[in-house]
């Protein structure tokens, strides 16, 4: 019994043995899922307390699948089934506080369903949550991403910066802001139907700061993805560690902004925004 388990830990040598490990297989691998497991992985990434204590049916009620996806699920990532993958997330829970999306879920539970429609409760409601995101926001980003994404900006020859729809106005945010902290920036609009033109400007020399939440932009995605082919160094902003623009990105930042009653907000990113412009202004040695 005990050469048997030896061969099977030998064989199981590349399963993530903690929930980072995990995370990072599952971004590595995400685009060889299947539809209904990518939408799993998602479930997974951005819900890890749910995961943690909710049962494997319960679980898959919430991601609308049978519960034989989700031990599929498991197995492709080499464990002998759900279970051993939770232990996972509810090792990772006992050693950290709530998660996100967590708290924001509480916070955002009505008490009083008439009082949650007038304004002021729901302009309390969306300060509630953009302090919970402020938070996660300084928790989650590290001094090194910082300073990576910063000395990128200050050596940069100019600074393409590419967003569309919701995320646009920190794209916007950063033309403004930059040239104030006499780094030159350029806003790809595409005006005229000219973005990819406009595209292939960038050079080596030159650094694009991409920017896209779920659903992912199709032109953003695909102006990184020229950009990296060109080995244009890539800054990406985005909302979970399985989005396009991280596999392209030279320093990602993961930014999970409050969502109200559907609205959802860009503290958290226009702050990070802020800090880079800031940074860049300081670093000119």
């Amino acid at each position: 019994m005990k050469l048997k388990n030896g061969i099977d830990k030998m064989a199981r040598r590349d399963v993530p043995g903690d929930l980072e490990a995990l995370r990072n297989a599952i971004s590595q691998r995400y685009d060889e899922l299947s539809p209904k497991l990518r939408q799993i992985a998602r479930f997974m990434l951005d819900h890890p307390n749910e995961v943690a204590l909710a049962t494997v049916t319960s679980l898959a009620e919430h991601v609308d699948a049978q519960p034989s996806a989700l031990i599929r699920f498991s197995q492709a990532f080499g464990y002998s089934g759900f279970s051993e993958m939770q232990a996972l997330f509810r090792d990772s829970l006992v050693a950290r506080s709530p998660s996100y999306s967590q708290r924001l879920r509480q916070l955002t539970q009505d008490k009083d369903p008439r009082a949650a429609t007038s304004p002021l409760a729901m302009l309390r409601g969306f300060c509630a949550a953009n302090v919970v995101s402020l938070e996660h926001l300084a928790e989650s980003v590290s001094e090194e991403q910082l300073e990576e994404a910063i000395h990128l900006i200050a050596r940069a020859r100019c600074v393409y910066l590419m967003a569309q729809r919701r995320s646009f106005p920190v794209a916007a945010y950063l033309a403004y802001a930059l040239p104030h902290a006499e780094r030159p920036a350029h806003l790809l609009n595409g005006l005229g139907g000219l973005l990819h033109e406009q595209a292939k400007a960038m050079g080596r020399q030159d650094v694009l700061i991409s920017i896209s939440f779920a659903p992912y932009s199709e032109e953003t995605i695909q102006v990184t993805e020229e950009a990296a082919a060109r080995r244009v160094p890539v800054i990406g902003l985005s909302d979970s560690s399985v989005s396009p623009l991280k596999r392209h990105a030279a320093v990602y930042f993961e930014i999970k902004d409050a969502e109200v009653k559907g609205f959802r907000s860009l503290t958290a990113s226009l702050s990070l925004a802020q800090i880079l412009a800031i940074g860049a202004a300081g670093d000119q040695g």
